[in-house]
């Protein structure tokens, strides 16, 4: 289902990210990936749908390419969120743009025909998404095998967005699955719990399985000790060490679900606070996100700049 190109414009009830966003202390390595943020808009040529949790201020492509730019990624993962529904067209305009190295996860629905997911595959989509944190969004858990069922061919990975601790059946459902399982956000986990709660110990269960992989992404949502969540850090450490080469990061840039809006900047010089060996840091940013998106060598970014470089 396509939404209808409309004249009305909501008027946003959430803010845009930080405009104003600083180079990271130490610059991030060749071929970096953001495996994870959102294109909105324009809301007049991609209209949200009438149900929408919230109307977001205009994040087009040019903006997240200017922030992906001041960091130093070359590449990036667009993730459809929910206030577009099944209708990826926006997010397939991006990715076909041909403004930067761009991947999709997209949201489709248990019928969807096989022409569109070609047409969604030849636009460099390679996932769906699964919101398990709400009942009203997409795809449930139940209907994920049949969702990956018809993926597996085109190589595609599900991904989730579930809270880990409100989904007693989520651990054994994923177990089952024939493709990689992405979890998005450290799947919201307690982090006042600490790396000992049994919700956390599901993750590390899970992390044991070589079809699971893990974004660490959004720490502002579990946690208010930013710039650089220090209390996040262990959770991640651990993951990272359960699961080396089925972890990888990203922004969720332009934030939607922010409590206060943070700086990307702030983000990156976070994951270097929590892995100070480069080595690891490049396998989080640049072989994990290429090996499960399918992208090639890096290469020099947009406009001639070098990802890492510093100007």
């Amino acid at each position: 289902m396509v939404n209808t190109p409309s004249s009305i414009v909501r008027s946003p009830t959430i803010p845009g990210p930080e405009p104003n966003i600083h180079r990271p202390r130490n610059p991030l390595p060749m071929g970096a990936c953001d495996c994870h943020a959102h294109i909105f808009g324009p809301q007049d040529r991609f209209p949200y749908q009438s149900t929408a949790a919230y109307i977001p201020p205009d994040a087009v492509p040019r903006d997240y390419v200017r922030m992906l730019t001041t960091i130093g990624c070359r590449r990036a993962v667009l993730v459809q969120p929910s206030v577009y529904g099944a209708d990826n067209s926006c997010m397939v305009a991006a990715m076909t743009s041909g403004e930067f190295d761009f991947r999709g996860v997209a949201v489709i629905t248990e019928n969807v025909g096989d022409a569109e997911l070609d047409a969604l595959h030849h636009a460099g989509t390679r996932g769906v998404r699964i919101n398990v944190a709400s009942k009203t969004a997409g795809l449930t858990l139940e209907q994920a095998p049949r969702i990956a069922a018809r993926v597996k061919p085109l190589g595609w990975h599900l991904q989730f967005l579930v809270r880990i601790g409100q989904s007693p059946a989520f651990e054994s459902a994923i177990a089952q699955f024939p493709v990689a399982c992405v979890i998005d956000h450290l799947a919201h986990v307690n982090v006042a719990l600490g790396a000992q709660s049994p919700e956390f110990a599901a993750l590390l269960r899970l992390a044991r399985l070589d079809h699971v992989w893990f974004k660490l992404t959004a720490p502002y949502r579990l946690s208010s000790q930013g710039p650089h969540y220090p209390d996040v850090a262990p959770l991640a450490q651990a993951l990272v060490a359960a699961a080396p080469d089925r972890c990888v990061w990203g922004t969720d840039w332009p934030h939607p679900n922010a409590t206060y809006m943070p700086n990307d900047g702030d983000l990156a010089d976070a994951l270097a606070e929590w892995f100070p060996d480069a080595t690891i840091r490049h396998r989080l940013l640049v072989d994990n996100p290429a090996r499960l998106y399918g992208f090639e060598e890096p290469q020099s970014g947009p406009a001639g700049y070098k990802t890492g470089e510093q100007k």
